[in-house]
């Protein structure tokens, strides 16, 4: 932690270092300055007042900080102004995060050609999924996903399906209900939350959709909690590395990049395999060290 708090631009937690440094700026010889001020008694008192008051201040908000840190979001993170229009100009390391897909891009996630482009059906198959598993599903939109896993974790085993908004959770379960899957637990998550219980998931999956976290350091420490030891994290992207792969360059995460994100120790994830059957994405796959 660091012990310094900032007032405004002025730094430092002692009564004098606050006065020195508000006229330091104006100063040529703090000396001479400090010597011309005993022909002036009001305006030393003044000041003692209130260099008093802010060391006080200072104080105090040293005294929170011990309790609760600087949010690391100003460190993790970078604005920058110039960026790509597809993006949202926030950079996570070295990466520039990508704008989510609303609720109005629901008919895309389940339109009838996304077999044939993304063979889902063979991603599913290439998961390994047993019977009885717990599966979250991140970024589950409308449940896609979801439902083709759902079948091969019965009778016992059911997926938990997050998202951040209501209305895709809302199509979720409605389209659940059509078809009568009732093993898909919709659940509200937040920007930097799953809404998940600790050691509670055999594996979790983000099918497109972890480029797209605003807080993608907070959401995979999320995730990480919420794991059992030995679970898998499995991250499916499009691949940066091929130019011909016709999806938006923020929308595409090279293998290099995603084990940057992922193996930071305190996640406890390593990399396990890339799985290299899908003919635009990738699928890495990490575990939760015991």
């Amino acid at each position: 932690m660091n012990p310094r708090v900032e007032l405004g631009g002025v730094w430092g937690k002692s009564g004098w270092d606050v006065f020195a440094r508000l006229i330091g700026p104006w100063s040529v010889d703090l000396k001479q300055d400090i010597s011309m001020l005993r022909l002036c008694p009001r305006l030393v008192l003044s000041l003692v007042v209130l260099t008093t008051g802010l060391s006080a201040y200072a104080e105090e908000r040293v005294s929170k900080d011990s309790v609760a840190p600087v949010p690391a979001d100003s460190k993790r993170y970078e604005k920058r102004p110039d960026h790509d229009p597809n993006g949202i100009g926030k950079f996570y390391m070295g990466r520039e995060i990508a704008h989510v897909m609303g609720f109005a891009g629901a008919e895309w996630l389940e339109r009838s050609s996304r077999e044939e482009e993304e063979r889902l059906t063979l991603l599913v198959r290439s998961l390994h999924l047993k019977p009885g598993e717990v599966v979250a599903d991140i970024g589950a939109g409308s449940g896609v996903i979801s439902m083709r896993m759902s079948e091969l974790l019965l009778p016992d085993g059911k997926v938990m399906a997050v998202d951040v908004q209501k209305e895709m959770l809302d199509r979720l379960q409605e389209n659940c209900e059509t078809v009568g899957v009732r093993n898909v637990e919709p659940v509200l998550g937040t920007q930097d939350t799953t809404g998940l219980s600790d050691a509670s998931v055999d594996m979790a999956i983000m099918v497109d959709v972890y480029h797209e976290f605003e807080f993608p350091y907070e959401m995979l420490k999320d995730i990480s909690r919420a794991m059992k030891p030995g679970g898998r994290v499995v991250f499916v992207e499009y691949r940066k590395e091929d130019p011909t792969v016709p999806i938006k360059e923020v929308h595409k995460m090279s293998q290099a990049q995603v084990r940057r994100e992922a193996e930071q120790p305190e996640f406890g994830l390593k990399w396990t395999e890339t799985i290299h059957v899908l003919p635009r994405q990738h699928i890495l796959v990490f575990t939760k060290q015991q």
